[in-house]
């Protein structure tokens, strides 16, 4: 009865609100502040004629009130729009962020407690001059209610836009950047719910590698379920199966998935559910887990890297070198673990503070910087001349006084860093994971990775039978140690290439210049060492100043737009839709100049003359998304399939369906036999 008692007074007074026409309202002067407070943001005040803005409905309900979602649930009514528009202007439909739930007696409502933006696209009339002026109003009737009360208000907003360059101010974008991260993303995948026995099961694409959290899912469709019974959430696979009651609906089924901290917009059409296992908590943590252990094994591979393999060869040979003090080599081994763990930890914290600030970063989100560029590669240069004997590396004070802990720690942090701009097998699905897992589990898998890089030299640490296998310290180790340089001169011309990509032709040049005057001042202050005296305070002096330089010249000025291979397409959402659409197989991946085993694949399975065979054949598409800037608009694609950066490799086949997520190393084979 208390249920029925509370719908029924909702229903009346919305009516009652509803009716009233807005002249009948009292005086405003008079009337009390609104329950809900909203405000008409334009995303910017001087659209281009013939564009599409947004509009935001910046939303504050007073403390202990809510608002309702589109679907308000067993009680209350959706906000109703009158839009006053300039000719031909239109205004789109409403999209809300995730509701919350709040059950009062016995009823589902699907509510707003906390500040909300609902966004509008505006379409901007096409011819008009510059300087036009376009005056927009809103008319809207809402009910805002409280645990025990509703009150039906309405509010009469307006703005005024003049037409323009389409500019918006920097502050504003951010803030409009903040909203649309709210909103829910298309899932991407067609979901497929079951009704059966007063039933319903939704089963819902969702990697395997997510935790799947939290998951609850908000219907559009009206009456498609009974809103508040309570729903099981079950995983299988890649994809989680949602049982509720049902109330036979007969069409789709449209709403929100909630999950992992953020919310996925889909349709799911009848079809046949298979039996899913439950999902319990223990699932979450074996998510973590499993991605932990990835996380080791994906920095583990990363010591065969080119720019890795040499720093941990040196720092074998010193153990080799340093004969039988067992305790110093498990404390070197500490140390060395220490400092990888703890850069991968700060790069892990960095990418979760970034993202959850709203930034669309990933893995080596650092390199999509021409600045941060400039310095690795002046870093990878003076790592090259010291291996080929040029310099020794001038150790300062306070290490000395940490004994050769305190280098080992340092060498250990070097490594980790010079080694981010490789993704390997097993890091992708584990990052990917990172980033929709609590923030604990999150920086525990980052730890993860520290951990697989240290611990070859961790296990030589504590594994005396291990160092005794090492050669015997000799000349040859001079020898091997120039060797050793050949693979850090190619990750410098590597990174080079990339600067050329990111500040072009004149931003290559001047890294070339900077890399010159950087090993001439090396090459000096070796020459100084060659007599018996110090590195010289004025060579650190001249370093600082010429990386400080370096740093400050370079900016990012792409020499020339991303190039794509005959028979490719650059990525878009838009595209992808357009060729599903048109039953067409899709192969889409994505890519950076800066990432290394991205480049591996193109060069030995994609861009090969059988793979491009078997694609013509077959009708497959080819989409290509470049990331080597960080594109914001890919970062959250990206994102979507939880993957944490590049690479990143999709299969759409012919005729709908989900798409089939790549190994991060691809074979020619592998994709010659795409179905």
């Amino acid at each position: 009865m208390r249920a029925l008692g509370f719908a029924f007074v909702t229903m009346m007074l919305a009516m009652v609100a509803w009716a009233l026409p807005a002249q009948a309202q009292a005086d405003p002067a008079n009337d009390p502040p609104p329950h809900l407070k909203i405000h008409l943001v334009a995303e910017t005040s001087r659209p281009k004629a013939g564009s599409k803005i947004n509009l935001a409905l910046d939303s504050t309900p007073q403390r202990g009130w809510h608002g309702y979602w589109q679907n308000p649930g067993d009680a209350g009514f959706p906000t109703k729009f009158a839009w006053t528009l300039p000719s031909k202007a239109t205004a789109g439909d409403p999209r809300y962020p995730a509701p919350q739930q709040l059950i009062v007696a016995g009823l589902m409502n699907y509510v707003f407690e906390q500040p909300y933006a609902v966004i509008v696209p505006l379409t901007v009339p096409e011819g008009l001059a510059a300087g036009s002026k376009l005056p927009i109003k809103l008319h809207l009737q809402y009910l805002v209610c409280t645990k025990t009360l509703c009150v039906p208000e309405q509010a009469d907003l307006a703005t005024e836009l003049t037409v323009g360059d389409g500019q918006s101010d920097p502050a504003l974008a951010a803030q409009f950047a903040q909203w649309r991260r709210a909103l829910p993303q298309p899932l991407g995948s067609r979901a497929t719910y079951q009704a059966q026995g007063g039933a319903v099961q939704i089963a819902i694409p969702y990697p395997a590698s997510a935790a799947g959290a939290g998951a609850y899912f908000y219907p559009i469709t009206a009456d498609a379920i009974d809103y508040a019974e309570p729903q099981k959430v079950a995983r299988d696979g890649d994809r989680l199966v949602i049982t509720t009651k049902g109330k036979g609906a007969p069409g789709p089924i449209e709403g929100v998935l909630s999950v992992d901290g953020h919310a996925l917009a889909l349709a799911a059409a009848p079809g046949v559910v298979p039996a899913a296992v439950a999902t319990t908590a223990e699932g979450g943590w074996s998510t973590a887990l499993i991605a932990f252990l990835g996380a080791v094994l994906g920095g583990l591979i990363l010591n065969v890297m080119p720019c890795v393999f040499p720093i941990l060869s040196l720092k074998a040979l010193s153990l080799a070198r340093a004969g039988g003090d067992e305790l110093a080599a498990r404390h070197e081994a500490l140390a060395y673990t220490g400092g990888a763990t703890a850069v991968c930890l700060a790069l892990g914290a960095a990418i979760l503070a970034l993202r959850a600030g709203g930034s669309a970063v990933g893995w080596a989100f650092q390199l999509q910087d021409p600045h941060v560029v400039m310095l690795l590669l002046l870093l990878t240069v003076a790592i090259a001349l010291n291996l080929a004997g040029v310099f020794e590396v001038p150790v300062p004070g306070f290490v000395n006084r940490t004994g050769s802990a305190g280098g080992a720690f340092v060498t250990g942090a070097l490594a980790a860093f010079v080694a981010t701009p490789c993704t390997g097998p097993f890091m992708a699905a584990s990052l990917g994971a990172a980033l929709i897992l609590p923030w604990p589990a999150a920086l525990a898998v980052f730890g993860g990775l520290g951990l697989g890089l240290a611990l070859p030299f961790l296990l030589l640490g504590y594994v005396p039978a291990l160092r005794k296998r090492l050669p015997r310290p000799g000349a040859w180790m001079d020898t091997l140690r120039r060797i050793l340089s050949i693979p850090m001169w190619l990750t410098a011309v590597a990174l080079a290439w990339v600067l050329g990509k990111q500040a072009g032709v004149d931003g290559m040049a001047l890294a070339l210049l900077v890399s010159l005057g950087a090993g001439i001042v090396l090459w000096a202050a070796g020459r100084r060492q060659a007599r018996g005296l110090g590195f010289g305070a004025v060579a650190l002096v001249m370093l600082a100043l010429v990386a400080v330089a370096g740093v400050w010249l370079v900016r990012d000025h792409p020499g020339q737009a991303a190039v794509v291979a005959a028979g490719e397409e650059k990525f878009s959402e838009a595209r992808l839709a357009q060729l599903r659409a048109q039953g067409r197989p899709v192969f889409a991946y994505f890519t950076a100049d800066w990432c290394l085993t991205c480049k591996v694949n193109e060069r030995v399975a994609i861009d090969t003359d059988a793979v491009h065979a078997s694609f013509k054949a077959k009708n497959v598409a080819v989409l290509v998304g470049d990331w080597t800037n960080g594109d914001p608009v890919l970062g959250r694609f990206i994102e979507a399939h939880n993957r944490a950066g590049v690479p990143l490799y999709l299969y759409y086949p012919a005729g709908g369906g989900g798409p089939r997520i790549l190994p991060q190393v691809l074979t020619p084979s592998l994709l010659e036999e795409l179905q």
